[in-house]
């Protein structure tokens, strides 16, 4: 992930005028923000970038099980058309 920019000062100060903290609370908070932000925020292009990687796994997924089921269908009906063949009828 890409950090991001963030106006710590610009967070204190409307926490200051606004919701009344004190100085270094609002400063506190801020800077804490700042570093959550920093270390843990994805931005568009990282969850774009995320989702065209799972996209494209799941692609894969999807043509594994095709060819998975494809082969389980062609042993299903050979094994039917063997037991018909080479099993004796009931009496």
């Amino acid at each position: 992930m890409s950090p991001v920019a963030f106006d710590t000062l610009a967070l204190a100060r409307n926490l200051r005028d606004r919701a009344h903290f004190t100085q270094e609370q609002a400063e506190g908070v801020a800077e804490s923000i700042n570093e959550v932000m920093g270390e843990q925020l994805a931005t568009k292009a990282d969850l774009k970038g995320e989702i065209e990687r799972v996209e494209h796994r799941l692609e894969l997924l999807e043509q594994r099980m095709t060819i998975k089921l494809g082969g389980l269908i062609v042993l299903a009906v050979g094994i039917l058309l063997a037991a018909i063949r080479y099993l004796p009828p009931h009496p």
